[in-house]
C-alpha cells in the first residue's frame, strides 16, 4: 500500500490507524532518512493507544519503552549504532521474546541481530509531504 501524506497530522493519523491494525505482538521496521516522519508515526500509534506523555526519538537511548493500557510498545532507533553486536549489550532478544509491538528505526544497522519484520514502513520526503509505502511481510519472507 502506498499513500501520500501532506502534513505531520496525516502521518500521526496513519500511526493511529496502525494501532487498530497491528496485532499485540509484532515487529515493524521503519525506514526513511532523518526527518522523514518515523517518530511522528510512532507518536500517532502511541496517542491512539492512550499515551499522553512526550514521545521522542530514542536516538541516544536506543530504545524507549511504553506500557499503555496493558500493552508493551518498544520504539528503537538504531541510527547511532556502530556495530550490530552492541544490541546484545541492551539484551535485544528480551524485547522480542515478550508480547509487544516493536517499532525499529534504521533496522539495517541491526542486521543479523533483529528478527524478520511483520511490516516494513518506508517514508520518503516528497515535496512538502511524505510518501509512505507499507509492505506486509508474508510467512515465506519471515522464515527466510
Amino acid at each position: 500500500m502506498q499513500k501520500y501524506l501532506q502534513h505531520t497530522e496525516e502521518t500521526e493519523q496513519l500511526g493511529a490507524e496502525l494501532y487498530t491494525a497491528l496485532p499485540s505482538k509484532c515487529v515493524v521496521y521503519l525506514q526513511g532518512e532523518l526527518g522523514a516522519g518515523k517518530t511522528t508515526l510512532v507518536r500517532g500509534y502511541l496517542r491512539a493507544a492512550g499515551y499522553a506523555g512526550t514521545v521522542k526519538s530514542p536516538t541516544y537511548n536506543l530504545v524507549e519503552e511504553y506500557t499503555v493500557a496493558g500493552q508493551q510498545i518498544y520504539h528503537f532507533d538504531l541510527y547511532r549504532l556502530n556495530d550490530p553486536e552492541e544490541l546484545e549489550w541492551i539484551g535485544i532478544n528480551d524485547y522480542f521474546n515478550q508480547d509487544g509491538v516493536c517499532f525499529i528505526e534504521w533496522p539495517d544497522k541491526g542486521k543479523g541481530f533483529l528478527p524478520k519484520p511483520d511490516k516494513i514502513i518506508s517514508l520518503t520526503v516528497q515535496r512538502a509531504g511524505r510518501l509512505v509505502d507499507i509492505a506486509e511481510c508474508d510467512e515465506h519472507h519471515k522464515n527466510n
